[in-house]
């Protein structure tokens, strides 16, 4: 994920849990600019047919890129690309 310009195909292979390489690959959309801050993501069902898994397994991915602050659900609006923090954010200034 260090070229902010290329998103890599998704193939889920190996050891990795499914949901985890769906949250990677959307993670890598994001960081691409594909999906771009404040944007609204497609329904979890319209992604689990776009990914070719389970709804519950977008809605398990979902929950692993809210807990790494990449996107935030309001609840009876929708899911959305959360802001970026700032580089600085979280140290004190010294």
């Amino acid at each position: 994920m260090t070229d902010h310009g290329e998103i890599p195909e998704f193939s889920p292979q190996g050891p990795q849990l499914l949901y985890v390489a769906v949250a990677d690959h959307i993670a890598a959309r994001i960081s691409a600019g594909e999906l771009a801050s404040g944007a609204r993501l497609p329904a979890e069902r319209d992604l689990a047919e776009e990914y070719g898994v389970a709804y519950l397994t977008v809605r398990r991915a979902a929950r692993v890129l809210r807990e790494r602050g990449l996107i935030l659900t309001v609840h009876g609006k929708g899911t959305f690309v959360a802001d970026p923090l700032p580089a600085d954010e979280g140290h004190p200034q010294v």
